[in-house]
């Protein structure tokens, strides 16, 4: 940013379309509209014209009131509201119902302010300093400051951090307290992505010393816009209204999350109106919901992935041939047009996808190559292996059935294993060496690889381990010439294309299904339903 400042007041924006569009979703109410519209230098009369003229203004208005249930796809005793030990879709949807950040993002991934108004950095991005919001009430009564985020902050940082976060903000040496009201975070190396990571999951604000105290996290004390009154793991969550918000509001008196691992039954469970929302809508379910009155299709593009880990630290997938060969049968075209249905890209072994401006266009697809394919598992001399999978993202069950068919047709013995989804994330993913995972877009590349490549990263799911690539990746963040950049992403990419344990045929959109009373929902192309942005501004229109 190299000492210019971001100020935020409530949703303004610079982009009048984009404020227009988010004020007739339900995301901004009249006097956050016209408070945005003139802040892009718009007179009163004019920013006057412009709502006056959106049409169904008036009808768009959030209506209060009501209760919503959200039904996501996966759930288990894993579930926390500890947003340091976030894993899952449910926990974040959770986060955002009773926690708030330090900044927010908007639909087109571009930041906002929230429990800070104002941020700056200085010229190369080492030293941010964060203005943060007076008049803020913690659920309890108490006032928001500087010491909070102090606070919670430091729970990322350091050797002894359980954050899952932690390797995003690994280049933090201190956050220091400049007054009640400002907080500045210091870095030992360049990092202009820093307000980006500060948007995402796991960097809720928690109370001061809140983590400290017995039985905090069955219902901890937030600022957000609902309070949590009942949370059980693996079964539901409930949450009403906070009327001593800092901000307009949520619009709903309840919000219910829960989930339906079965997809037909949580589609069933939309079209009969026992649930509102449903996350990762079954790409076959597509026609049936459209087809049925009162509920719709809700999607929005995304770098989104669902694809197999192969984990390079142990047998047989520490194999290169063998995980080689394994990577020449995916079908990509094939499979985004018979298993997404249509509601994706193409993939190429690595995460960073078109959707993401630092993806590295000149990297050749690896094609489907059935020879290529039973050369590399030949001379690997590994025969046999096992695939767990289970419903944790969009195609996740049909996209292993489909790979071992492509085995089968070059005589490789590929054993595909079923298992609940319930507890998935802590009984399968990083524990056998072969296994279907599911991961959200995040903000931008170097996030992106950082939580998922970098050598020390508490999700490397794959174990892959680079000295060039962590070099890269450390370096990057302060490069400024595109051309360089461009340059040094390719190679990060190459590296994991090349020696990666990703098998990532395609990048899927979020695909979910709403009733059709439900509106206000954002489209943040970070996670499903709106980048679980939801829970702030969804309402019912009855």
């Amino acid at each position: 940013m190299s000492d210019e400042k971001n100020k935020s007041g409530g949703h303004q924006s610079p982009e009048i379309s984009r404020i227009q569009d988010m004020f007739k979703t339900g995301g901004l109410n009249r006097r956050e509209f016209m408070q945005g519209l003139m802040a892009t230098g718009l007179s009163v009369t004019a920013a006057g014209v412009l709502v006056a003229g959106t049409p169904d203004a008036l009808a768009m208005t959030p209506k209060k009131g009501g209760k919503i249930t959200f039904g996501w796809d996966q759930h288990g005793p894993a579930d926390t509201l500890d947003p340091g030990l976030f894993t899952s879709t449910i926990d974040y949807a959770r986060g955002r119902a009773h926690f708030n950040n330090l900044l927010q993002f908007n639909d087109d991934t571009t930041m906002r302010g929230e429990l800070a108004e104002e941020w700056s950095s200085n010229a190369n991005a080492t030293e941010f300093t964060f203005k943060l919001r007076k008049g803020v009430k913690w659920h309890d009564g108490t006032d928001f400051n500087a010491d909070d985020v102090v606070y919670s902050m430091n729970r990322h940082i350091g050797e002894n951090a359980v954050s899952k976060a932690k390797g995003l903000v690994s280049m933090i040496t201190e956050w220091k307290k400049v007054d009640s009201h400002t907080v500045k975070a210091i870095l030992s190396s360049p990092n202009s992505d820093l307000p980006q990571i500060l948007g995402t999951f796991h960097f809720k604000i928690i109370q001061n010393g809140g983590a400290e105290k017995d039985g905090y996290w069955q219902l901890p004390v937030g600022t957000g816009p609902y309070k949590t009154i009942e949370f059980t793991p693996g079964v539901r969550s409930r949450h009403v209204r906070n009327d001593d918000y800092w901000r307009e509001g949520a619009n709903l008196d309840e919000l219910e999350i829960f989930a339906i691992t079965d997809n037909t039954s949580r589609v069933n469970a939309l079209i009969s109106g026992d649930i509102d929302i449903m996350g990762n809508l079954d790409p076959k379910a597509i026609k049936q919901v459209e087809a049925s009155p009162g509920v719709e299709v809700f999607g929005v593009e995304s770098g989104a992935t669902t694809h197999i880990g192969a984990m390079l630290d142990r047998e047989p997938t520490n194999n290169h041939d063998f995980v080689t060969g394994l990577k020449f049968l995916q079908p990509r075209q094939r499979l985004v047009r018979s298993v997404l249905k249509g509601q994706g890209g193409i993939g190429n072994d690595h995460t960073i996808g078109p959707s993401y401006s630092d993806h590295c266009f000149d990297l050749p697809i690896r094609p489907h190559d059935p020879d290529q394919a039973a050369f590399h598992l030949k001379k690997s001399g590994v025969t046999s292996a096992v695939l767990h999978t289970a419903e944790v993202g969009l195609g996740a069950v049909d996209m292993c059935l489909v790979l071992q068919a492509e085995a089968a047709k070059v005589g490789f013995d590929l054993k595909v294993k079923r298992v609940p989804g319930d507890g998935y994330w802590g009984t399968t993913w990083m524990n056998q060496p072969l296994s279907v995972t599911s991961w959200n877009m995040r903000p931008t590349a170097n996030v992106m690889m950082s939580l998922m490549y970098k050598s020390d990263a508490p999700w490397n799911e794959c174990k892959f381990k680079s000295e060039r690539f962590d070099e890269l990746l450390l370096e990057v963040r302060g490069v400024t010439d595109k051309s360089l950049r461009q340059e040094m992403y390719c190679e990060m990419q190459t590296l994991v294309h090349n020696d990666g344990g990703n098998l990532m045929p395609f990048h899927r959109n979020y695909v979910d299904a709403i009733s059709s009373k439900v509106k206000g929902i954002p489209k943040v192309p970070l996670a499903a339903v709106g980048g679980c942005e939801f829970p702030e501004f969804v309402w019912l229109d009855s």
